[in-house]
């Protein structure tokens, strides 16, 4: 076979991907709070964007309201000055402020820190009362051992013990553990519910208990099977990582809806969350000055040009993204109307090709809609991937139950059972075939676990 190297011309068909398409593509798959952040930085760093006013007429008005307002106010602010009765103008307005009563819970550290000052007097045993707690992790647990904080501080390793029993006295009850074990330990006599039965139980068993082997502790300690479900009972109430009461996470992440869907004269009114960014527009001042490219360089109208088309990409991607997420919510409430009506029971199986193919666009860009967005309902709060599941023939052949049905029938069948005779995988499934759906005994024991539920031994009351 001969080599060589020749020139020729080839016509491709390519997809690419622009910055444009690839801004478009990330503002659809922002929620609600990720827009607005996005939003925010973007009129920062582009002079062309502006969040948009109200007409001028209004603000006219307003600000006319608002000086007769002020008058008004003056007026009673010089008289309620006049008169010694009452706070000035200083602490009104701190009065008023909601902020200064607004405070941070403490840190673990510094709880423990607070309680030590309180207990220990002793200059020594507050140094070492300072470093034990230093170094508590965030969970509760002494992160080093007795022997290296005695090294490190060059103290006697009796004196580190006697220090460390009385940190682990303070709330949260069982901080100063050293592992699980000794946390719960600690628990049950603070609570006085030691007994040589639930030492034994939690120094030996603790994988027995998850996995609810009640029989087996019971003969291996050789004791009635009803006390060592009641103690297991217990132990189950107990903390496994008390330090997180006081972990330093104290920011409140809330969940704002990105769609609300209202019951209006007997229909679903399905309304966009918008109201949390705003509304923006080109600014007038550095659009007129485009218009007069004689003013200025070739690299400053450049510039101009390149920000002048990112603003209105970038208002044209939000608005597209309000369609396309307005097209997909209402296709979703359409399809799912028995679900809003009379609750989980009545999910029915949907796919995001089902959606794609109504809403007459591509799957990926239903995905994308769906992802991390919030819809509030009359029945609650859902995810909009969570109206999204596969389903189960019936067995009458004529329509599909929904995955996440099955599931919520599922756990009202296991709270109705007998505790003492809980059902096993198979008798649950037929039950769910008695009602019309046929299912697999592995398929409900795939479900279960998908929902946290133990097994029936596991569930077994003695």
């Amino acid at each position: 076979m001969k080599l060589g190297y020749d020139v020729f011309l080839e016509q491709q068909q390519k997809l690419l991907i622009t910055p444009e398409l690839r801004q478009a593509i990330a503002v659809l798959q922002m929620s609600a709070l990720e827009l607005q952040e996005y939003i925010s930085r973007e009129i920062e760093q582009n002079p062309f964007l502006e969040e948009r006013e109200e007409n001028d007429l209004e603000e006219e008005n307003k600000e006319k309201e608002e000086e007769h307002d002020e008058e008004k106010i003056e007026e009673w602010l010089e008289y309620y000055n006049d008169r010694d009765i009452g706070m000035n103008l200083r602490e009104k307005e701190e009065y008023k402020n909601f902020e200064n009563y607004i405070t941070r819970q403490p840190s673990l550290y510094e709880h423990l820190h607070f309680q030590l000052r309180l207990t220990v007097t002793d200059a020594v045993d507050l140094e070492i009362g300072e470093y034990i707690i230093g170094n508590i992790d965030s969970k509760g647990y002494l992160s080093s051992s007795v022997e290296e904080i005695a090294l490190n501080l060059n103290k006697a390793k009796e004196d580190i013990e006697r220090v460390l029993k009385i940190i682990q006295t303070f709330s949260p009850y069982g901080v100063g553990a050293r592992d699980l074990p000794e946390c719960l330990l600690i628990q049950l006599a603070h609570y006085g519910k030691e007994s040589e039965v639930a030492k034994q139980i939690i120094l030996y068993h603790l994988d027995d208990i998850a996995k609810g082997k009640i029989n087996k502790i019971a003969q291996k300690l050789e004791v009635p099977v009803h006390q060592v479900q009641e103690i297991c009972d217990l132990i189950r109430t107990l903390d496994p990582k008390p330090g997180l009461q006081y972990s330093n996470d104290e920011e409140i992440k809330y969940v704002v809806p990105d769609v609300l869907v209202e019951k209006i004269e007997g229909e679903y009114v399905v309304v966009i969350n918008d109201f949390h960014f705003p509304r923006l527009m080109i600014n007038h001042v550095y659009e007129n000055i485009l218009k007069r490219p004689e003013n200025f360089s070739i690299e400053t109208k450049k510039y101009l040009e390149e920000k002048m088309g990112a603003a209105l990409w970038l208002i044209k991607s939000i608005e597209q993204r309000r369609m396309t997420l307005y097209k997909v919510a209402r296709c979703i409430v359409d399809i799912q109307k028995d679900f809003f009506e009379k609750g989980v029971a009545y999910l029915k199986p949907l796919t995001l090709k089902q959606v794609a193919d109504i809403v007459q666009v591509h799957e990926s860009t239903v995905s994308r809609a769906t992802a991390n967005k919030y819809m509030q309902t009359p029945q609650g709060l859902f995810e909009l991937k969570y109206f999204f599941s596969s389903g189960i023939q019936a067995s009458n052949g004529d329509n599909k139950v929904s995955s996440t049905s099955i599931k919520h029938m599922l756990q009202e069948i296991i709270a109705e059972e007998d505790n003492t005779s809980p059902l096993s995988d198979e008798a649950i499934s037929k039950i769910l075939s008695e009602r019309g759906i046929k299912i697999s005994r592995r398929t409900v024991a795939k479900y279960r676990q998908e929902l946290g539920i133990p097994s029936a031994m596991a569930r077994k009351r003695y």
